[in-house]
This record gives structure tokens, C-alpha cells and sequence, in this order.
């Protein structure tokens, strides 16, 4: 029988301040987007009826598109499920959101936003404790928080705070972002600064953490020593859908590899951090971020691979080519997939290649961290008959969230056999399944002013530092056979290859 887990979470999960950490406005820049619909607002009423949100509070949206109040509000809340509407946590939800027409490059509107927020501070005692979420184009990044430091909007004093949440991307090279950290940062302290990557919003992700640092059987032997290698798999099934033009102007290097690649790298690779606290956890992030060994031109040539997807059959649906997607370039040159070798040279992990792929049109949607341990010295049972194993740990983030152990046991009977075992667990199944967004979590920490599961400027320019070598190869050499793969497999014949010199495979996902 097993016995009901104990469930021990971070102050910041359980803490009587989440709750009143505060009261508070949230400001939606860009609330009539896709995001605000499908993910903010049902977080932030995941939250309500956690009964995690404060009895003060108000959400504002700001956008461009004409709408009432009560258009809005209808808008925001048909995404939510449709059992709860009518409840009082959502009626009590419904009424405290509000809109605001407005031109984000328009000085003058800012003005009138602040009239807005003063209304709202006194309808509900929120005490000028602001969080602006930017869910915009990258383009207004900088405007906006210039134009928040102009009307003192950012202006923290008097133990009100104000704090600032910014989507990815994070600029689309290393220049680029150090030039929006620059901006932002001639406005905010970095501690009003919260770069959000909505993956480490899962579950899996967080319990790296909790799984490494809080489990002695582990922390032992993640290292050189014991691990062979590792591999970091973040597949879609989907394609670049209504993105065509965005994503053809950026690809899949720039899209996921700078932030949540490198954020699972530097959470598997990172050293114990003195505390939970933010800055001591983003501390030995940065650290390995730095420690990655940046690739040389020839390097780029020999450890990544780039791919583009032709037309296939994904889940028995035949689909289109990339370059006949709505957007894009009939001769795009744009990769939708890449596979990378990276080194980390610290103590710990030298000698350990890390393996990373992640593309479109892929075969399966799955994400997850393979820690591939090395052989036993000696094969003592080499003369009997041995199903072939290895020792796996497989950290599962999406769609299942779990972790998985394979080794090798006995198989029952008279004669000695030895075959593989897989022990498992899926959080939904040990701790009850949940209908999150992801961004709950996220959404909760920033109101209570933690900012442990957020990029800081180092590692942002960090990743980007390690992607740009490649854009620049890329650049200067396009490539000679796209589409190198078809729609529902897993990427193109070089991935596998990359591998294969070193005499090593992808895990297989079934």
C-alpha cells in the first residue's frame, strides 16, 4: 500500500503571505491577445479558487481593440469552464475586471492609465501596489516600461511596489538583448524585473529542484563519475500555425533554445544553491550557463544540426510543408528544428556531453530531461542471457509530468535472466490531477514578489551567448537540402548521427 505523500513545498507556495502579500492591480498590456484569453486570466481564477488571491484586488486590461467593460469581461471569461460560471468565485472574478482602450505608444495615454489605476486603488484599498504584465509584441517591451518610468508609474516608494513581467522573446540575439536589458533597466531595479518563461511553470520542472537537492540518493551521483550523459528532448506535433510570420523571421534556435532549453540545462546542471532564495538559485544557474563551452565556427558545423519540415502525417492528418504554411517564404530558409552537442566545463560535468533537440512536426508532443548513467564496470552476468538495459532516469514535462528509473532485475523463473525494469510515477495519478495553465505558479510568485522561477539579465545575455555562434554560421552558410525531414517524424537523419559518432542514441519515446 502506499502511503499518502507528504506534501512539503517552497515557503513561497504556503506562506499566509501569499495571500496578502498583498493587494494589488494587475495591469494586462495586450488583453485582448490570445494569451490573456487562453492562459492568464484562467491562471489567475485557478488562483481565485485556491483562494490565493487576495480579498483586494482588480485586473485591468489595456489594448488596442474598442471594447466595454463588459465585452471584455465576457470575452476573458467564455475560456473559462463552463461549470464554474454562475459560482460566486466567479461572479466575485468577473466583476473585478475592467478595460481600457488604448495606443501603447501614445505618452499621453499613460496618463490617463494612471487616473484609472487611482480609481481602481480606491474602489479597492489596493494601495498603489501595481504588476504590469506585458503580454505584447516584443516591439513595445521598451516603450511601455519607458513610458511607465516617464508618468512614475514604476516608481516604488512609501512600501507601495510596482513590478514588471515581460513574455519572451528577450530580444533575438545577444545584442539585441542586452540592449532591451539596458532600456528596461535604466527604468527598473532588477528586482522589479520578472522575465517569465512559462515552462518552468510545470510541476517537473520546479521538482528538478526538490528531486536533486531535497533526495541524498541522487545528489551522490549527479555527476562525471556516474552519469554518461544527458539529453534534453522538446518535441510539438504542431506547426508554426497563425505564427508564419513572426516564426519564419525568428526559427527555432532563436523561438526555444536561448530560454527554455537553457532554463532545463542549467536546473539539471546547476550546483545546490546556498538557500531557495531567488537570487542564490539564479546564482548557480548563471554559473553554468557561463560554463557551457561556446561553439567555434568549425565546432557549429560538427555539433548542431538544423532541419526544416516537408509535408507528412502527423496523427493520421496529412499536413503541409513549412514553406507552404500562411506567412512564410516559399524558399525560406528558416529552421523549425534543431539538435545541438553542448560541453559544460566546471568539475562536475566535464567529459559529460549534453545532448538538446527540439523542432516542429515532430512525432509525438513530449518533453523531458534523460539522465543516462553510465555502465557497470564489469558485466558479471555477460554469459547469461541479458535482455539489453541501461540505468535511465527520464524526467517527463509534457504532457505527462512524471519521472521514471530504469534498471535491470531478474526475471522470475528457474533459469537466471536478467531484463529491464521501469519504476514510474505521473503526478496526476500520486497528487490528483489539476486543470493548470502553467502559469499559476508564475503568475502567484509574482504577486508575492519571488522571483526564483524568473530569468535575471546574466542569463539571459548568458543563453544568447551561446546561441549567437550558431545564428552567425547559420547565416553565413545556408542550408543545402531543405526540408531535410517529413512532417511527424523526429527531425532529420543528422540528429541521429550527431549521436551516433559518440556511440551513443536518442531514448526512444513510445
Amino acid at each position: 500500500m502506499v502511503s499518502a505523500p507528504t506534501l512539503t513545498q517552497p515557503e513561497s507556495l504556503l506562506s499566509p503571505l501569499a495571500k496578502a502579500s498583498a493587494r494589488w492591480v494587475l495591469v494586462l498590456f495586450g488583453a485582448s491577445g490570445d494569451l490573456t484569453k487562453r492562459k492568464l486570466v484562467p491562471a489567475l481564477f485557478n488562483l481565485a479558487k485556491a483562494k490565493l488571491l487576495p480579498d483586494n484586488f482588480a485586473v485591468l486590461g489595456v489594448a488596442f481593440d474598442q471594447l466595454s467593460v463588459e465585452q471584455f469581461r465576457e470575452q476573458v471569461t467564455s475560456f473559462l469552464p463552463a461549470a464554474d460560471h454562475g459560482s460566486e468565485v466567479f461572479d466575485s472574478f468577473r466583476r473585478r475586471l475592467y478595460y481600457q482602450q488604448a495606443d501603447f505608444s501614445n505618452p499621453e495615454m499613460y496618463s490617463g492609465l494612471q487616473k484609472r489605476l487611482g480609481e481602481l486603488d480606491q474602489e479597492y484599498l489596493t494601495g498603489g501596489n501595481y504588476l504590469f504584465y506585458l503580454a505584447t509584441a516584443p516591439k513595445f517591451f521598451g516603450h511601455i516600461v519607458q513610458q511607465l518610468g516617464q508618468s512614475q508609474l514604476s516608481c516604488q516608494e512609501n512600501g507601495r511596489w510596482r513590478r514588471v513581467v515581460i513574455e519572451k522573446p528577450f530580444g533575438h540575439d545577444l545584442e539585441s538583448a542586452r540592449a532591451l536589458n539596458r532600456q528596461i533597466k535604466a527604468v527598473l531595479a532588477e528586482n522589479q524585473i520578472y522575465r517569465i518563461d512559462h515552462y518552468l511553470g510545470k510541476e517537473t520542472v520546479q521538482n528538478i529542484l526538490v528531486f536533486r537537492f531535497d533526495n541524498a540518493i541522487f545528489e551522490p551521483i549527479w555527476n562525471r563519475r556516474y552519469i554518461d550523459h544527458i539529453q534534453i528532448t522538446n518535441a510539438e506535433t504542431v506547426g508554426v500555425e497563425q505564427r508564419g510570420g513572426y516564426f519564419d523571421t525568428a526559427g527555432t534556435l532563436r523561438d526555444m533554445v536561448p530560454n527554455h532549453v537553457m532554463q532545463l540545462l542549467s536546473l539539471t546542471a546547476m550546483e545546490s544553491p546556498v538557500s531557495f532564495q531567488a537570487d542564490a538559485v539564479r546564482d548557480e544557474q548563471a554559473k553554468v550557463l557561463h560554463a557551457v563551452q561556446i561553439l567555434d565556427s568549425e565546432k557549429v558545423l560538427h555539433d548542431s544540426v538544423r532541419g526544416q519540415y516537408g509535408e507528412g502525417m502527423v496523427r493520421s492528418e496529412r499536413v503541409p510543408a513549412y514553406r507552404s504554411e500562411p506567412g512564410v517564404s516559399a524558399e525560406s530558409r528558416t529552421e523549425t528544428f534543431v539538435a545541438l552537442k553542448l560541453n559544460i566545463d566546471n568539475w562536475r560535468w566535464v567529459g559529460v556531453p549534453f545532448y538538446l533537440r527540439t523542432g516542429k512536426r515532430l512525432a509525438q508532443r513530449h518533453t523531458e530531461i534523460t539522465i543516462q548513467f553510465k555502465r557497470a564496470p564489469f558485466e558479471l552476468f555477460r554469459n547469461f542471457p541479458v535482455k539489453k538495459h541501461s540505468n535511465q532516469l527520464v524526467m517527463q514535462i509534457q504532457p505527462v509530468e512524471g519521472i521514471s528509473l530504469s534498471f535491470g532485475a531478474k526475471i522470475p523463473g528457474p533459469i537466471l535472466r536478467v531484463g529491464s525494469v521501469d519504476m514510474s510515477f505521473e503526478y496526476s495519478k500520486y497528487f490528483g490531477e489539476e486543470a493548470y495553465t502553467g502559469y499559476e505558479v508564475l503568475l502567484y510568485d509574482c504577486m508575492i514578489g519571488d522571483a526564483t522561477l524568473f530569468q535575471r539579465a546574466d542569463m539571459v545575455e548568458a543563453g544568447w551567448s551561446i546561441v549567437d555562434p550558431m545564428l552567425d554560421v547559420w547565416a553565413a552558410l545556408p542550408p543545402r537540402k531543405f526540408p531535410n525531414y517529413s512532417a511527424g517524424t523526429w527531425g532529420p537523419k543528422e540528429s541521429d548521427d550527431l549521436l551516433q559518432r559518440d556511440g551513443r542514441a536518442w531514448r526512444v519515446i513510445e
